[in-house]
């Protein structure tokens, strides 16, 4: 018993050594991509009902670190901004498979080829998804009343537009008086730097905080104790490869970035490539939440086609990856590749991990204990 906790303890170190830098860095890195890509950015090219209008949709989602469960509450804001059917869902496919930080992690783990297959694959399930969208359901017409609610956007240039008032001009005792108003924005108060420090680790990082330590945590338990003969049998049998992972895939709340760890211990413990790069493309492209708001927002056929074009496509692509590519991956493994006595910023990047999981983690509950409510968040 004591030789297979130390087992998974150096399992867990090992496993979170390979991903801890390259996540700081790709988080960083979405920090500023937050930061630089406002929300309203977003929201003013996806109106079109068109193919360009999902071409836009899908490229967007490929740096946006908007994990599955942050991405839910956009759908609902899309749509009212006039987002067409079709657009919305190349989004809600397009971006929770990628994500800068995610895309970091995955060359940090995996390679420039694995990395590159998974981006190209993202953006063309994306499209197929929504172009099904284009061809196959009628995009719901929007009355005037809904136009005048406050969420929806009839002029979208002016609406990206606006500016906070600095004048006001008001009468009193019959004489026009003019009052100087300073509007003073929070962030107007931090530099630079400090905001994509902000929007980097307080923003971004807390919400994948918890479920990237669970995500470790898992996928030490299945390198330590997964059957030896369990991963040969799995290794000779494609088809078993890819059945049991989007069956445990599609139904997980899982991010991106949480979802590599997980795919790297597949990899290792005898999964085929294509077997974890569909882990990797399944798992944080659908959900049962999604799926639930998806039938809300979308429509039950905007959802067949959802479901059909993830699981139709990341298997395909699965199959395709370990047809060509599986050789140059034959010797990829958490153990084999990586020597045991990890360099010294890997290990000061995992303290760091561990302690801004631990953080974060913390201050979550405390602050639903004080609020006496559920969760409100990524469920992850």
């Amino acid at each position: 018993m004591k030789q297979l906790l130390l087992e998974f303890l150096n399992n867990f170190w090992l496993l979170l050594n390979s991903i801890a830098f390259f996540i700081l860095l790709g988080v960083l890195i979405a920090g500023l991509f937050k930061l630089l890509l406002p929300d309203a950015f977003i929201k003013k090219h996806l109106g079109q009902h068109n193919i360009m209008s999902n071409l836009k949709a899908a490229i967007l989602g490929i740096p946006l670190p908007l994990c599955s469960c942050s991405v839910i509450p956009f759908v609902s804001a899309l749509k009212k901004s006039g987002a067409s059917r079709s657009s919305i869902l190349t989004f809600l496919i397009s971006t929770p498979i990628t994500g800068i930080d995610s895309i970091m992690a995955t060359y940090g783990v995996f390679g420039w080829v694995f990395t590159l297959y998974r981006i190209i694959s993202s953006v063309v399930i994306s499209l197929v998804a929504g172009l099904l969208t284009l061809l196959l359901l009628k995009e719901d017409k929007v009355d005037d009343a809904e136009k005048n609610q406050p969420g929806y956007l009839i002029n979208k240039n002016n609406a990206m537009n606006l500016k906070p008032q600095t004048h006001l001009n008001y009468q009193v005792s019959g004489k026009l008086q003019n009052i100087k108003i300073k509007v003073v924005d929070k962030q107007d108060k931090l530099n630079f730097f400090q905001q994509v420090m902000s929007y980097a680790f307080d923003d971004i990082y807390k919400d994948i905080a918890r479920s990237l330590m669970i995500g470790v945590f898992i996928g030490a338990l299945i390198v330590t104790f997964i059957p030896e003969n369990l991963a040969e049998y799995i290794s000779s049998n494609p088809l078993l490869n890819y059945v049991l992972v989007l069956l445990v895939s599609m139904p997980l709340y899982i991010c991106a970035t949480s979802s590599i760890p997980l795919g790297l211990s597949l990899l290792s413990a005898g999964f085929s490539p294509g077997a974890s790069f569909i882990f990797l493309t399944a798992g944080p492209a659908t959900n049962t939440i999604t799926m639930s708001i998806v039938l809300k927002t979308l429509g039950k056929g905007a959802l067949i086609i959802y479901l059909s074009s993830v699981i139709t496509g990341s298997i395909l692509f699965g199959y395709f990856f370990d047809y060509f590519f599986s050789e140059s991956f034959t010797q990829i493994s958490l153990f084999h590749e990586q020597d045991e006595d990890a360099g010294f910023i890997a290990q000061i990047s995992s303290v760091l991990l561990i302690y801004l999981s631990i953080k974060y983690s913390f201050n979550q509950k405390a602050k639903l204990i004080k609020a006496g409510g559920n969760c409100g968040g990524c469920a992850q």
